[in-house]
């Protein structure tokens, strides 16, 4: 209450010396609105949109691909390194996971199912 007597009063004094009008004061989100996510983004938050606005999913935030899991369309898994570890569900219903190996190379079969699977290498954005 007190601060608002004492807005008034200054402005009035401001507005009785210069003759000029004061602008009322104005609300940071009345001028330009809320920021976007792009807007108020940093770190690695802001380089995984930036990846995602160029289409590239460096951190796998997106569903993956599906593909047939033939030796001509295997199923692709991306790798910083030479060598990742795979879990399979051979069946849809089935709760025991079959991991196996992948190495970088020719497409390679899931022990159990025979599934294809090929190792991709990718670069991380530093």
């Amino acid at each position: 209450m007190a601060g608002r007597l004492l807005l008034r009063a200054c402005t009035t004094t401001i507005r009785l010396r210069s003759n000029v009008v004061a602008r009322p004061s104005t609300r940071a989100m009345s001028a330009g609105g809320i920021p976007t996510d792009e807007e108020q983004a940093t770190g690695l938050e802001r380089r995984a949109l930036q990846g995602l606005k160029r289409g590239q999913d460096h951190y796998s935030i997106l569903k993956p691909q599906a593909y047939a899991g033939t030796k001509e369309d295997p199923n692709i898994v991306p790798c910083i390194g030479t060598k990742r570890l795979v879990g399979c569900l051979c069946e849809e219903d089935n709760t025991a996971i079959v991991w196996f190996w992948l190495h970088e190379g020719a497409a390679q079969r899931c022990p159990s199912c025979g599934s294809h699977y090929q190792l991709v290498h990718t670069e991380l954005p530093h």
